[in-house]
């Protein structure tokens, strides 16, 4: 590794982990004033705990697995030991994915969720369901050779985590908002972020964080495709605004400025599998849908009755799923309209509906075990009174009255 691609590795880390801080506020922002030190922990306690578990066996069981192995074995570089330079800065490189993948999760249960529970979820989900994951998309595992697997068939395009991040987090969220059930009010209208400049301030970090989560692993790749994946990341995440704005003002008679940012991570989780193999015409084109799209799914929590309290199914999700298939048309040189055939879509949507039904399953018996034995859920008098006092005896805003 030349100087310049070990510097931008370690640039990439550096922007990937203030996303986790990042999502701490656009979370935090989105809640009641008496559930924002709640939300808040809940990122910077997966910060804390995936990246010590990542340093013990998670960093093994991500890397040396095959397509008959459910992961690489835990044991192999248990404690990150006998690693070289080069291997430990692409080892935390990859830690900060599954440290915001765990925290996307929690946008879902805001406002009822024990956080000693959270935390046992956490831990068990990044072990069962995100490293093993990770090393099926990029460990060398089934989804990497999915092609080969079936014959003739081109590879699985995922550059940066459509399947292990995205829909991964938002299947995990909509999950856990069904083991969680509704919160007390739950109605269209009856929440309103307590801090929009908080939201602002989050997706902005999240923004400019994404360069890094996109374009970072090209430290291996002699950063030959860096310019595209910047120049996509920025066009999607752009028309990922306008498109969730159109659908807003159609729909609501305004556009806001909470849809402005939820539409910029739209685009943004869109790109995130496509960053490297469309072309900056097409990035446009699949922000404008994801932004669209993800604001159409908004709708769904209410229709179907599941508490995804702050949307991480319509944006992660939905916009993952997008991401994912788009590249089944449009992917540079084999997408159905760009010189291709039907089987790179057949590899994308195979890869990502068995992601989406793995880590559905998987949050779902994890969520209702500790639901069962230990309590997951905050009382009804708790979440009334609010989650911040009775849970970690704080507020999010204290005035002293002399």
């Amino acid at each position: 590794m030349s100087e310049a691609e070990l510097a931008w590795a370690g640039i990439s880390t550096a922007l990937v982990l203030l996303m986790t801080p990042g999502l701490a506020f656009f979370y935090g922002g989105l809640v009641k004033a008496k559930s924002v030190v709640s939300m808040m922990m809940m990122s910077f306690g997966a910060l804390a705990l995936v990246s010590g578990l990542w340093v013990l066996y998670g960093y093994s069981m991500t890397v040396e697995s095959s397509p008959k192995q459910f992961s690489g074995n835990p044991f192999t570089h248990f404690g990150m030991t006998a690693l070289n330079n080069e291997q430990l800065v692409a080892g935390a490189f990859s830690a900060t994915f599954a440290i915001i993948t765990t925290a996307l999760i929690s946008g879902a249960i805001a406002d009822r969720a024990r956080f000693g529970s959270w935390m046992v979820f956490a831990g068990v989900w990044a072990t069962l369901v995100y490293f093993p994951s990770a090393s099926w998309v990029w460990g060398g595992g089934w989804i990497q050779h999915l092609g080969d697997l079936l014959g003739g068939f081109p590879a699985v395009i995922d550059y940066a985590g459509g399947t292990v991040v995205e829909i991964s987090s938002g299947a995990s969220a909509l999950a856990l908002s069904l083991v969680l059930g509704q919160r007390v009010v739950f109605e269209k209208g009856a929440d309103k972020p307590h801090n929009v400049p908080l939201v602002l301030l989050g997706a902005g970090l999240l923004w400019f964080g994404w360069i890094g989560f996109n374009a970072g692993a090209e430290f291996s790749n002699g950063l030959q495709n860096i310019g595209l994946i910047i120049v996509n990341t920025m066009a999607s995440s752009a028309f990922g605004v306008i498109g969730f704005l159109i659908v807003e003002r159609l729909r609501e008679g305004k556009a806001t400025s909470i849809g402005a940012a939820s539409g910029a991570i739209s685009g943004l989780v869109a790109i995130t599998p496509a960053c490297a193999n469309v072309t900056p015409g097409a990035a446009l084109f699949l922000g404008l849908l994801a932004g669209a799209a993800s604001c159409l799914a908004i709708e769904w929590k209410f229709q179907l009755g599941y508490d995804d309290t702050l949307d991480v199914v319509a944006i992660h999700m939905v916009s993952g799923l997008i991401g994912m298939l788009y590249l089944g048309f449009f992917a540079t040189g084999s997408g159905l309209f760009a010189g291709g055939d039907y089987r790179q879509l057949a590899v994308q949507a195979i890869a990502a509906v068995a992601m989406l039904l793995y880590a559905f399953g998987s949050s779902f018996v994890i969520g209702f075990a500790i639901q069962k034995f230990g309590g997951f859920r905050v009382s009804n008098a708790d979440e009334i009174a609010g989650i911040d006092r009775v849970v970690h005896g704080e507020e999010g805003y204290f005035i002293e009255r002399f």
